[in-house]
């Protein structure tokens, strides 16, 4: 069932406050680690465990063989090891055993494999968004509950020290009362135009790799990096980005979920999106405005993917606290900063401290998954947390597609009164994938 609001909001508070101090590399135990989605972002997850000194990489996994074969070759030359190869997570899982599982595949595929990674008697470290449909996420929640195996969330964001500091200097009431947050994330673009459908490349396991979602075509647009603006596979913007920064809005202003939440968005730069059997587009929305109601105060959400330019000043993605006191931005890459409503009084700026590549924050990260792995606490991000700030990210996304408001029951998990909209907390998986049950 759904966690207590309450109980929610004290754990991730204590998490947050509280975290470890584990020696790199210095006795850990070794455990036998599996990364199962060998792209680039999966490298660098599994570089941070070969880093930490307590993992062996004893399996590798991806539908794609060249992206195994690169990441193989990369594990071999960090450490040495020489895990064993395999295209198939089920097989990896029975075969190796590992203590370890880090899910780093497309999102349509987090559930299953997480899922059967618990009940395998593996802890696991599963990318964010942790899921395609809400009701993936509490199967989830419900499994690693069930099963007593940690699971972190790959929300990095709440462990970056300038973001764990800005934090501190919001909670602390330096802003004042918080009336109104924006979240926002503004990159350039230009008109979308169709690719030409392929045959998959000969090392690439297309059915597979599409799994329990729909079959479409290949396309060099979807795989890989692409996927995310296919909304068989990803849930855009928002759900790539959004949850990071609706992450951070849960995290600081110690909110479970909205009462209300209200999306709109389209293609009117990009264009209609195509998907015939010789061409496709992506057909993600190129905008998107959401507006979520909380008890005590409101959050926004916009993207664009057209129109970048130097005429928003300071960075193109972060969000915005409103405060009686001033104007709080948590950036990314310029850390964050405070402009104070009394004009008289200096702005305040912390600069970041990010990691390469790719200027993220796994490293402190993976070191609390690991305490956590030894001490069988709930993570920074415990996948009761990621459950939250992804059914954020999905709740807009419903909204868009059904064209009209809806009523959040958190406690439920259900849109009130609203039978259609509540269809949507799931979908059909393609045979034989079942859907999995909380």
């Amino acid at each position: 069932m759904p966690l207590d609001r309450r109980r929610f909001l004290q754990g991730s508070v204590a998490s947050a406050l509280a975290l470890p101090s584990v020696v790199r590399g210095q006795g850990q135990a070794t455990y036998r680690t599996a990364l199962i989605g060998c792209g680039w972002w999966g490298t660098n997850i599994v570089r941070q465990a070969i880093q930490s000194g307590a993992c062996r990489v004893v399996g590798l996994c991806d539908v794609d063989r060249r992206q195994v074969d690169q990441a193989a070759g990369e594990i071999e030359k960090l450490n040495g090891d020489q895990p064993r190869r395999y295209k198939d997570y089920r097989e990896l899982l029975e075969k190796e055993k590992p203590q370890i599982a880090i899910v780093a595949t497309p999102d349509h595929w987090h559930p299953l494999i997480t899922i059967a990674a618990c009940r395998a008697g593996a802890d696991v470290y599963v990318e964010k968004p942790i899921c395609h449909t809400i009701q993936e996420g509490r199967a989830m929640v419900d499994t690693a509950r069930a099963t007593g195996r940690v699971v972190q969330v790959g929300t990095h964001r709440r462990v970056s020290p300038h973001n764990v500091s800005g934090r501190e200097f919001l909670r602390s009431g330096k802003a004042g009362r918080i009336g109104m947050v924006r979240c926002f994330v503004h990159y350039g673009g230009e008109p979308e135009a169709p690719a030409a459908n392929e045959e998959p490349p000969a090392e690439l396991d297309w059915d597979l790799w599409c799994g329990p979602a729909p079959l479409r075509p290949f396309n060099r647009k979807i795989h890989p990096k692409g996927f995310r603006n296919f909304l068989d596979y990803g849930n855009g913007q928002i759900g790539d980005w959004g949850i990071h920064w609706l992450d951070q809005v849960l995290w600081i202003m110690e909110a479970a979920w909205p009462k209300t939440v209200y999306s709109h968005g389209g293609r009117v730069i990009q264009g209609e999106p195509v998907n015939t059997p010789q061409m496709q587009t992506s057909d993600g929305p190129d905008h998107q405005v959401a507006v979520y109601e909380f008890d005590e105060f409101t959050c926004t959400w916009e993207h664009r993917r057209f129109a970048g330019n130097q005429a928003e000043k300071g960075e193109n993605v972060g969000c915005y606290f409103y405060g009686t006191q001033g104007t709080f931005h948590m950036g990314w890459q310029q850390g964050w900063t405070f402009y104070p409503a009394d004009g008289r009084k200096a702005v305040v700026h912390e600069e970041p401290q990010l990691h390469l590549p790719d200027q993220q924050n796994i490293q402190e990260l993976w070191t609390d998954f690991l305490d956590c792995v030894k001490s069988r606490r709930r993570c920074v991000c415990d996948i009761e947390i990621g459950h939250r700030s992804t059914s954020l990210s999905l709740l807009a996304m419903l909204s868009m597609k059904i064209g009209r408001s809806i009523r959040w029951d958190g406690r439920s998990e259900t849109v009130v009164d609203d039978p259609e909209a509540n269809r949507h907390l799931r979908r059909a998986y393609r045979s034989p994938w079942k859907y999995p049950e909380a």
